[in-house]
């Protein structure tokens, strides 16, 4: 997107791998020898900046000092901070029409669902709107199993889906689990070309899924649930083809797919708007948050008219899950992302990124991989490339280091080294 966003959610450091998640154009930090050329001043910006506040791509701290926003709340500011039209949806609406569940009609909450509707590929054509990524996902696994009839939910290891008492069960990272009765949901060997067991080979991937449905199951599931690039997780994207085999395999058991759009969604990946538009399949359910509304707390749940009926048996409503406010401003993201080609930005400057950092990976074996697409990258650091020896200390001292340097600062003494 137009900021540039450094995502270090991989781990706490005492369980890091040494992955950071790098969802925007930052360099890596230089060497201290490296520095010593005095990096230059953030270029002119006609703005005066009250204590803690953020405009577009810059952030300002109590005295006023202006940084290049690297972290941009998790992967949530797509369209930069305090966008104007943005700004500007949320303030009409509210002097219009401040709270409505929806419960009850009101033309912002279907003018947003519509839109985003329109973005769906398939028969992706029913909206239920939630206020994060955590509820989108509970909602999605309630849906699934009230469809299939079924209980048992597949994850990936490594994987994060939220921190709610049910998606604390999906998720795979010891860090963000409490200990707690996880129900009927079980993670299967995660499909990530560098540190998985098998490489890059698809099938051996979906065969242990496979594996897991025969012998640990009733041979029936209700649903699979994945993000195509794990966020949290150290920007892993999934191996080549995977989600193909994979959706085909839970089908057959009777269950349903959901795609965890909530980092990779509304264009990151540069090459698509959706995440698992990369692996070239169509998802029964998709999950949205973050990025959908640019700092407001909004999250979505779409899927088909035939998996939606199974809702008509309750009655199921969000009391603030898209309000007018909340929805105005969502429909205002949606058309900054287009009218402002941020899609095509993701590409042009993930592109030019990863080529910075392989160019550097090649220079520094402390590099030992350097992955992802569009503006979600991830580079990891080791000990031992061989090995792969996660590198905890020098990721700490790394961490640490980026406090300390504006972000073009060090993509100039990156350019020095």
């Amino acid at each position: 997107m137009a900021f540039l966003q450094r995502q270090i959610l991989k781990r706490t450091v005492k369980e890091s791998k040494a992955k950071l998640n790098i969802c925007t154009s930052f360099s890596t930090a230089a060497s201290a020898s490296a520095v010593a050329t005095t990096p230059p001043q953030l270029p002119p910006f006609d703005h005066d900046p009250k204590p803690y506040t953020g405009k577009m791509q810059y952030l300002f701290d109590e005295n006023g000092r202006r940084y290049l926003d690297a972290f941009a709340g998790i992967v949530t500011v797509s369209c930069g901070h305090c966008h104007p039209d943005v700004l500007n949806a949320i303030f009409e609406q509210s002097k219009l029409l401040q709270h409505a569940t929806t419960i009850y009609l009101h033309h912002a909450i279907a003018d947003f669902a519509e839109a985003l509707a329109s973005k769906m590929p398939g028969n992706l054509k029913v909206v239920y709107f939630v206020n994060s990524g955590t509820e989108a996902n509970e909602l999605a696994m309630l849906m699934a199993r009230l469809y299939t009839g079924n209980l048992g939910m597949i994850a990936l290891r490594n994987a994060y889906h939220g921190g709610s008492s049910g998606t604390i069960g999906l998720t795979a990272l010891n860090t963000w689990k409490y200990p707690i009765p996880q129900g009927e949901i079980h993670h299967v060997v995660n499909p990530d070309p560098y540190h998985g067991s098998f490489g890059s080979d698809a099938a051996r991937y979906a065969q242990d899924l496979q594996d897991h449905i025969d012998f640990g199951t009733s041979g029936k599931v209700a649903g699979f649930i994945a993000e195509t690039i794990q966020g949290v997780g150290g920007a892993v994207e999934l191996a080549p083809g995977y989600l193909k085999l994979v959706y085909d395999i839970v089908r057959k058991a009777g269950g349903v797919c959901i795609a965890d759009e909530v980092q990779t969604g509304f264009g990151r990946t540069g090459s698509h708007y959706w995440g698992f538009e990369t692996q070239g399949v169509i998802p029964d359910i998709v999950t949205m948050a973050k990025g959908i509304g640019n700092g407001l707390p909004l999250g979505a749940v779409v899927t088909t008219p035939e998996i939606a009926n199974v809702m008509a048996q309750k009655i199921q409503f969000n009391t603030f899950g898209g309000n007018p406010v909340c929805s105005a401003g969502g429909l205002a993201v949606l058309r900054v992302i287009d009218k402002e080609r941020r899609q095509a930005h993701c590409a042009d400057v993930g592109s030019h990124l990863l080529g910075r950092l392989r160019t550097l990976q090649e220079r520094h074996d402390i590099i030992g991989d350097v992955r992802g697409r569009g503006l979600m990258v991830g580079m990891e650091l080791v000990t031992d490339r061989k090995e792969k020896t996660p590198a905890k200390a020098e990721t700490a001292v790394l961490f640490e280091k980026l406090r300390d340097f504006l972000v073009d600062a060090l993509d100039y003494s990156m350019s020095k080294l």
